[in-house]
């Protein structure tokens, strides 16, 4: 015996614990969110990272609005300055004139467009059409790591673009527009105390939301099945009122990140401040777009794809639950298929 305990740890031939019982999460709640979210924490900091290369023109546009382009001027704040200035080249002024100059003679700073300006402008329009690409390459991504599928981030969103390229970059360039319209409203009707403006206010934030709610399954429809962009923003609008639960949990956590965000730049100093600057270039947009992309698709499975499988069992009788839901699906080819093309664009086989 006590030899037997002896050698036990060299012992070959004893049985080890085995593969553990345990068995995967298969909820679509907070629980998988975040387990999923944290075992693939550096898939989805590299998602980040292609959003923000990808959307490189997005950053001459803010170069363009922070003045950077543009030298200063002083202009006159009033109609009167040149009046008086041409009184006071006549005569010598009266205590009545200058008292009068003093109240309307004043200048005020304006920024003025360079060559730069515009040249930074046009640069900055490549965002519409970067915007729709880099979006259907990324919800693909997100998609199946929140499906629970192994993913290759890099070959896994070319080849999203490569299947969806048609669909996405017109969209992108009306995604972009609509976004940008509806925050210039926004921002055009938040200051104003008039009545009828502030109701402009809070009907754009209403469209604001729901346009929120819908571009949480806009881009995953369009990696997932073969549909017009008609039928999908209508089946879009339709799940933001059938997932409102779920849209607002990603609403939340959005609103969270940008909070946590304008505290971090405008509120504290010191390492915060480096924190608030480096969040959205490593985490902040693929959180936020797979908070809404794991809103969204258990939705659409529980809407569109678990009923078309009840619906007809004869075309998955032979079928294990994956290769099923493929079929369904807009991708053509079985899991196993799909690995062994990315293992071959990768060098891996």
């Amino acid at each position: 015996m006590k030899d037997k305990k002896k050698f036990k740890l060299l012992n070959l031939q004893l049985d080890g614990k085995g593969i553990s019982k345990k068995k995967p999460i298969k909820e679509s709640g907070l629980q998988r969110f975040f387990i999923t979210f944290k075992d693939n924490f550096g898939k989805i900091m590299t998602v980040n990272i292609i959003m923000v290369l990808g959307n490189f023109p997005l950053f001459f546009i803010v170069a363009v609005l922070s003045g950077f382009t543009k030298l200063e001027a002083f202009l006159p704040a009033s109609d009167l300055y040149q009046n008086l200035g041409g009184i006071f080249m006549i005569e010598s002024p009266s205590p009545f004139q200058m008292t009068l100059y003093a109240l309307e003679g004043l200048q005020t700073q304006v920024l003025v467009n360079t060559t730069l300006t515009y040249v930074f402008w046009g640069i900055g329009a490549l965002f519409l059409f970067t915007f729709g690409l880099v979006n259907v390459g990324t919800a693909y991504v997100l998609r199946n790591i929140a499906m629970g599928e192994p993913v290759f981030v890099w070959s896994d969103f070319l080849y999203a673009i490569k299947r969806n390229w048609k669909q996405a970059l017109p969209f992108g360039i009306i995604d972009g527009l609509i976004n940008a319209i509806l925050i210039f409203n926004i921002y055009t009707t938040v200051s104003s105390g008039d009545f009828i403006t502030s109701m402009m206010f809070w009907g754009n934030v209403i469209l604001v939301i729901l346009y929120f709610f819908m571009r949480c399954y806009i881009y995953v429809q369009m990696v997932t099945f073969k549909l017009s962009v008609f039928k999908i923003l209508k089946n879009s609008l339709i799940f933001s009122l059938l997932g409102l639960k779920r849209n607002a949990m990603a609403l939340l956590g959005t609103l969270l990140f940008i909070l946590f965000e304008i505290l971090f730049v405008f509120s504290f100093g010191g390492i915060l401040l480096s924190l608030g600057v480096a969040l959205p270039l490593l985490i902040m947009f693929s959180a936020m777009a797979y908070m809404k992309v794991f809103a969204a698709y258990f939705k659409i499975k529980e809407i569109m794809i678990e009923p078309y499988k009840l619906e007809h069992p004869e075309e998955f009788a032979d079928e294990n639950e994956d290769e099923a839901e493929e079929i369904i699906m807009h991708d053509d080819v079985t899991e196993k298929e799909r690995l062994l093309e990315i293992k071959k664009r990768n060098g891996l086989i």
